[in-house]
């Protein structure tokens, strides 16, 4: 299933489900696929429909075409949709509710990173679990070059994905970062050729997919209770996935498909 414009005038945010997996796609090639208020404002309903398909294992997130994940936040519409105080405030929670639903998706969830990644498009990234990219990528945090300031959650999120130091450097030179410092640093946990980067991206969510869900779910509700810093972890959610996993159709097919070395055919049940 399809939900997508390609290059819709303004930008779009597509979703296309299929084999276990959905692909958001960050689409306005013209402008980098800088995000606009109503693509940010779109992410929540796209990623809240994406991750209530039970057949959903994994979450990709990418830019249309070659050149750029996403160059951060279109500028160019900031006169009309942030010209005063209170239209900057509904548009930095229209940010943060996009930042929210993609942390707190229930599945794994992974960037695939093009060319440019700047700013809100690296905020983006940074709020998936993991980030693959292509040679050829770059990353900045531009805002001391600009004069804006970065919140409070962006700038935790930034320290907990890279280090304090590593995070320091990002913010405080704004400088560009090829994609091999990137996997020093932690921003990425692979890189590919750009020409065999869309095969390597396939075959990585498709290891994943082929994974038992409940395992999956319940491996993510772990990790965001572990990194929770509004409140106490939620351990007894956790014990509940958990259990639900050793119960499971899912488990005993594990098993006997480990016993007769065969591939295991899970259907998250």
């Amino acid at each position: 299933m399809s939900d997508q414009e390609p290059g819709a005038v303004g930008g779009v945010v597509g979703l296309e489900l299929s084999g276990g997996i959905a692909r958001l796609t960050l689409d306005q090639p013209r402008r980098l696929n800088a995000m606009t208020l109503e693509m940010w404002r779109s992410l929540p309903e796209r990623i809240g429909r994406a991750v209530a398909d039970p057949a959903v294992r994994v979450l990709l997130v990418r830019g249309a075409g070659e050149r750029a994940f996403s160059a951060g936040a279109d500028i160019s519409e900031f006169g009309t949709v942030r010209a005063d105080a209170a239209q900057a405030a509904a548009y930095e929670e229209a940010v943060s509710a996009a930042t929210e639903a993609l942390l707190e998706a229930p599945v794994p969830t992974v960037a695939a990173i093009r060319g440019i990644c700047f700013g809100g498009g690296l905020e983006l990234a940074l709020c998936c679990d993991l980030r693959l990219s292509d040679d050829g990528a770059r990353f900045r945090m531009p805002g001391a070059r600009l004069g804006l300031g970065y919140g409070f959650p962006l700038v935790r999120l930034v320290v907990q994905r890279m280090g304090a130091a590593a995070a320091a450097d990002l913010l405080f030179s704004a400088r560009i970062v090829t994609a091999d410092e990137a996997a020093s640093l932690g921003i990425v946990q692979r890189v590919a050729a750009a020409s065999a980067f869309d095969g390597a991206v396939e075959d990585y969510i498709g290891l994943i997919a082929g994974n038992a869900p409940l395992t999956l779910r319940a491996a993510k509700r772990a990790m965001l209770e572990a990194l929770r810093t509004d409140g106490p972890a939620d351990t007894e959610a956790v014990d509940t996935l958990v259990a639900r996993c050793f119960v499971s159709a899912d488990y005993a097919e594990g098993r006997a498909a480990f016993a007769q070395k065969r591939e295991p055919d899970f259907k998250g049940k």
